[in-house]
């Protein structure tokens, strides 16, 4: 068994594009993962795709087929729903099949589609991640949801707006040169503590927008890279997932993420790394308080301790820990069923020097993807690794 390589990658621009389909933004992203590889097409062998709200969003469910189909694939294609975390699931089930000997080339990705619908109905179909019967009903929204854990975290940890507040402003930093974020659009601390309230505590500069986008890797397995003398160097070699009861009030911490804390634990033992071995990683901030959250469980903090860790300059680019240098959801922006695959394609090219922040981490060898579903009810953690061409 060995370690699959990252072979290419692609991605459209994140943003505002109601006019174009799920399938045209794939097959642009799926295209240009195909040409970076520099592989023959027909030797993809499955297609591994994400997607969470596509039949609410454009009245088209069963889309894994037709995605394949968009990008010239005639190969057995399966849709992931994981919510937030659909294509980190499908990451890892291609993780699973290369390693297994099953296949030497897949094509992994994700699209979603949703400023189309408006912002409202966005909301609305974002809302069916969480439970339906005993939070959507009772009004609960995502924003919603996270404003309660962050009340949570406050109460038991402590903390402040200002430190959320400084999460914002590094990850809009990061996202400046990079072309494909939504948002290049630096703010200060005093923006995002003016901004308009979205959930107290939560403003306008805590949350991430509502993007339409697409993304596409091509995962080969160390055999094949070798015998078409690719230029892969970097490989995914740990994967764990997580899950968590589906309601808040259900769970034993509002504060913890358990599903993150499972999930990180298998990818650290499946890499046989431990946490001090990450040297920079890209985290689900669909809010900034899920920032904080996210590195506690990846035990990378101490519980309590996350919240200043942007404020202390501790994981901006040029601290120790460099998180989200992509912009994260909170700037690049989150078409939900594509991000995880989005995170895979920021540390691969990090790792690979050809990332516009990649002077951040020239000596870096180890990164690590945190990819989450709802409020965290499901989680996968990718590793990886620079293992040399």
């Amino acid at each position: 068994m060995t370690d699959p390589r990252v072979a290419g990658v692609g991605l459209t621009h994140f943003g505002k594009h109601p006019d174009r389909t799920g399938r045209a933004m794939f097959a642009e992203a799926g295209l240009a993962a195909l040409d970076d590889a520099g592989i023959d097409p027909d030797d993809v062998e499955a297609l591994f795709y994400g997607n969470f709200m596509g039949e609410l969003a454009e009245h088209q469910g069963h889309q894994a087929p037709l995605m394949a189909e968009a990008v010239g694939l005639d190969v057995p294609a399966t849709r992931y729903e994981s919510a937030c975390a659909s294509s980190g699931a499908a990451i890892r089930d291609a993780v699973f099949r290369l390693r297994n000997g099953e296949a030497d080339v897949a094509l992994v990705g994700g699209a979603e589609r949703m400023t189309n619908v408006g912002t409202a109905a966005a909301t609305d179909a974002l809302s069916i991640a969480a439970d339906d019967l005993y939070e959507v009903r009772a009004g609960m929204t995502f924003p919603g949801a996270y404003a309660l854990m962050a009340r949570a975290y406050f109460e038991e940890y402590g903390g402040s707006k200002a430190e959320l507040a400084e999460i914002a402003v590094k990850n809009h930093d990061n996202a400046l040169p990079n072309e494909y974020a939504q948002m290049q659009q630096e703010i200060t601390v005093e923006d995002a503590l003016d901004a308009p309230i979205i959930a107290d505590p939560l403003g306008l500069y805590d949350s991430c927008p509502i993007t339409d986008g697409a993304t596409a890797a091509v995962l080969v397995s160390e055999d094949y890279a070798d015998d078409h003398d690719l230029d892969a160097g970097v490989a995914i070699t740990g994967s764990g997932q997580g899950g968590d009861k589906m309601a808040l009030h259900d769970r034993r911490y509002l504060a913890r993420t358990p599903a993150t804390e499972d999930a990180a634990d298998e990818a650290y033992d499946d890499a046989g790394i431990g946490p001090d071995a990450v040297d920079f990683l890209e985290v689900h901030d669909c809010f900034t308080i899920a920032e904080v959250l996210a590195l506690e469980g990846l035990d990378l903090y101490e519980p309590g301790e996350a919240i200043g860790a942007a404020a202390r300059g501790e994981t901006t680019r040029d601290g120790d820990l460099p998180v989200n240098l992509s912009g994260g959801l909170k700037a690049k922006g989150h078409p939900v069923g594509a991000t995880g695959v989005a995170q895979l394609i920021s540390l691969t090219k990090l790792l690979e020097g050809r990332h516009p922040r990649a002077d951040a981490v020239e000596s870096a060898d180890t990164a690590l993807a945190h990819n989450a579903g709802g409020t965290v009810a499901s989680a996968t953690v990718h590793v990886l690794q620079e293992v040399g061409r």
